[in-house]
This record gives structure tokens, C-alpha cells and sequence, in this order.
């Protein structure tokens, strides 16, 4: 799929940050873009960012944009979603599960708001690749990439449940890359473990010095090298670090780009504590995650973990 034009994406979490860049990139390279999200500007989130502006700007690149209002708390809405997206453009060749919150907490989390981070950081991946496989078969294949996070490997104090959530993405990318493969469909994992400045980790991180995290460009300049990859291409899970220094992409855009490599594998042992713990509740009144119906998306669910 090294040609994307005239390929049709959908993108969730497409309101702001990595997902938003992503839209736009794959908008750019030649792709029509379903944006999946629930922050509109009828309905905004806290958080800066609305399906609304990222469908502009995938129009502005001469591409067609579709916003589909979806909150993947819901299977319901997770379902519509991609048959919102193959009855208004009558093909999916891309789907991106980018979209992903937190609540801090480790083992004191309250368990709705557990619930809650699996639900949409785990479940509607699943469902959403679900739904999509057919439809990309019928079409003679296609490219699923699931965007993790260094939170996968490494155990951040306050991160427990987004961190489980992206250690079971990737598992479900291999054992989804093996299911699909007769189907021509590719299914890899995209790990975010350099630092991005999305408007959700920074919410999130209100303590830390952001000047040195790159902007989510950055990141989705390698989600779309992955989408152009061959269908043998498949079964990845990729470090962002890594794969920029093999492959010459995603180049910084900072003074002083990270050198040391993160880790590549979860983490084995007594994980040490890492200080300071920057991640706060950016709206501690927010009664997101008391109800999965009510609770999920960017303004109840926070962004967090390393860079995602």
C-alpha cells in the first residue's frame, strides 16, 4: 500500500493531538479520512481540540473528511462507527486505534474508572478490528495500526490501568496479525516512547518541563510509514525511537532529541519508583468514569503514559 491514493482511513481519538495529526498526514499522503472522536464544537471537551477542526483540515488538503461522533465507552457506537465510515465512502482500506484515556491511580483505582480505561483503551481496538476485517477483505486487504505507549512496558507510578490497557493492545496486534493475515490485512502496533506534546499529556503532566517533547507531527509521520509498508509487513510492535533510527524517519524536531533508548520489552523485576511523578488529574472534578456511558472520551478520560 506504498500508493494512498484514494485509500479510505479511519482514525479514532482524531479530535486533537496524535490522532489529529494522523488524520490530517494520511489526508496529505492521498487518503480519504474518517474522524472518530466525541469532542465536537457542539459538544466540547475540557481538553482543547474538536472532530470538527481536524475534518477542516483534512478537507483543506483537497481530501474528503467525514466526523463521526463516537463514544467508545459504547459497542454500540464502536459498530456504528465503521459502518458510518463504509456507508459514506463504500470502502476501508485503514483503521487507526489511536484514541486512548486514563485516570490516575494504581491499585487504589476505583474499578469503574478500571473498567472504564479497558473499555476504551482495549475493548473497542477489538471490536473496532472486528468490524473493519470484513469490510478490508472485501476490498482486497488492508492496514490496522494500534498505538501504544512506553506505559506498556514500564510500570509509571499512577499509570497501572492505562498501562495494562496498552500491553493487551499489543498483544492483540500479533495475535490479530495472525488471524487476519489470509485476508491480506496487516496488523501492527506503533509504541509512542519519545516524548509528544499532545494537548492530553500535557493536561496531564502539568509539573514537567514540555520544552524538549516533540509535536504530534512527529509521531504521525511513522504511523503513516507503517500504513505504506507490504502486507508482509505484519505482526510489528515498533518503538518510535527504534524505528526512527533504522528507518531515517520521523526526524526531530528539537534542539536537543532524546539519545538513550527506551526499553523494547516489558519490564522484568522490582521496577524502582521514577521521580518526580508528574501525572495529576488535570479536572479532579470531572465525575467522568463513574458511568461508561457517560464517562469515556477527552474530557473525562485523560491522556497519559510516556509520550501518549
Amino acid at each position: 500500500m506504498d500508493d494512498l491514493e484514494g485509500k479510505v482511513a479511519l482514525v479514532t481519538g482524531a479530535s486533537r493531538g496524535v490522532g489529529a495529526a494522523t488524520a490530517v498526514a494520511l489526508a496529505e499522503a492521498g487518503c480519504d479520512v474518517a474522524c472518530a472522536a466525541r469532542a465536537t464544537e457542539s459538544k466540547p471537551q475540557r481538553t482543547a481540540g474538536t472532530l470538527d477542526e481536524t475534518v477542516r483540515r483534512v478537507e483543506a488538503t483537497g481530501r474528503r473528511g467525514l466526523s463521526i461522533p463516537t463514544n467508545l465507552a459504547v459497542d454500540d457506537d464502536v459498530i456504528a462507527m465503521v459502518a458510518k465510515t463504509q456507508e459514506h465512502f463504500g470502502r476501508l482500506d485503514i483503521l487507526i486505534n489511536n484514541a486512548a484515556i486514563t485516570f490516575i491511580g494504581d491499585l487504589d483505582i476505583p474499578l469503574k474508572r478500571y473498567d472504564l480505561v479497558m473499555q476504551v483503551n482495549l475493548r473497542a481496538p477489538l471490536i473496532a478490528i472486528r468490524e473493519a476485517a470484513p469490510l478490508m477483505a472485501a476490498g482486497g486487504g488492508g492496514r490496522i495500526i494500534n498505538v501504544s505507549s512506553a506505559a506498556a512496558l514500564y510500570p509509571h507510578p499512577s499509570l497501572l490501568a492505562y498501562g495494562i490497557s496498552k500491553i493487551g493492545l499489543e498483544r492483540l496486534t500479533i495475535d490479530a496479525a495472525r488471524q487476519l493475515a489470509p485476508s491480506h490485512i496487516a496488523v501492527n502496533c506503533f509504541r509512542i516512547d519519545i516524548a509528544i506534546a499532545s494537548e492530553g499529556f500535557v493536561a496531564n503532566t502539568p509539573g514537567a518541563d514540555h520544552s524538549n517533547w516533540e509535536p504530534s507531527e512527529v509521531a504521525a509521520e511513522g504511523i503513516v510509514w507503517m500504513t505504506r509498508q507490504p502486507v508482509t509487513y505484519s505482526g510489528h510492535r515498533e518503538s518510535m525511537f527504534a524505528l526512527r533510527h533504522r528507518e531515517g524517519i520521523m526526524a526531530s524536531r528539537l534542539a536537543n532529541p532524546p539519545t538513550e533508548a527506551p526499553a523494547t520489552e516489558l519490564f522484568d523485576g522490582l521496577a524502582p519508583a521514577l521521580a518526580p511523578d508528574f501525572f495529576e488529574e488535570p479536572y479532579p472534578d470531572d465525575p467522568g468514569g463513574d458511568d461508561p456511558r457517560e464517562g469515556a472520551g477527552e474530557g473525562a478520560g485523560k491522556k497519559a503514559g510516556k509520550g501518549q
